[in-house]
Parts: structure tokens; C-alpha cells; sequence
């Protein structure tokens, strides 16, 4: 499997959409559909694809614990984010495992 992308800012923060009170981080299968995703929504303007590894997993879990955020696998850069694939965090570590 190719590298997982989420996006993050200059300053380390990641880009999360809020649902209802917990944080949801979209990640992409690819760089250009992080990008084609960048373009599409303007919220997402200053931030830039990063690999999403181990290492920013761990952080994000340093961070806050995980309690009160979700990933979503996204498939299509053009949805709605209202739309998606909710991913569970093991299942996560295990594609950014085999990412690497």
C-alpha cells in the first residue's frame, strides 16, 4: 500500500473537522487526492498534505489520547465532508504499518 496523507499546518496543527464535539481527522490514500481535496475546500487552504506515519499518530495520541477524535478514510477528494469512511484507530495503525 502507497503512503497515507492527512493535513497539517506550518505550525503542526492538523486539520480536523468538528462533529458534534469530537475532532475528525480526514486522511487520503494519496498526495494528489489530499491536494485535489485542498483545492476543493477553502478550509483546508493552509494546510498541506504530510505522510502520515507512526510518528504523527503517536503524537496526536500524546496529544489529547485519541478520546475525542476520529479518522476518515477519504476516497473521494470531491465529497462532501459530511461523507465518509469512518476508520477505527487500530485499524489505522495497522495501514500506517504497512504504509511504511
Amino acid at each position: 500500500m502507497s503512503s497515507l496523507y492527512a493535513m497539517q499546518r506550518a505550525n503542526g496543527d492538523w486539520f480536523a473537522l468538528d462533529n458534534r464535539g469530537r475532532f475528525r481527522v480526514p486522511v487520503f490514500s494519496s498526495h494528489c487526492g489530499a491536494m485535489l481535496a485542498r483545492v476543493n475546500h477553502w478550509e483546508m487552504q493552509l494546510f498541506k498534505p504530510v505522510i502520515f506515519d507512526e510518528v504523527m499518530l503517536e503524537e496526536m495520541v500524546r496529544a489529547d489520547g485519541l478520546e475525542g477524535t476520529d479518522f476518515w478514510m477519504v476516497d473521494d477528494p470531491f465529497t462532501n465532508f459530511k461523507r465518509g469512511r469512518l476508520i477505527e484507530r487500530a485499524q489505522l495503525s495497522l495501514l500506517v504499518r504497512d504504509a511504511a
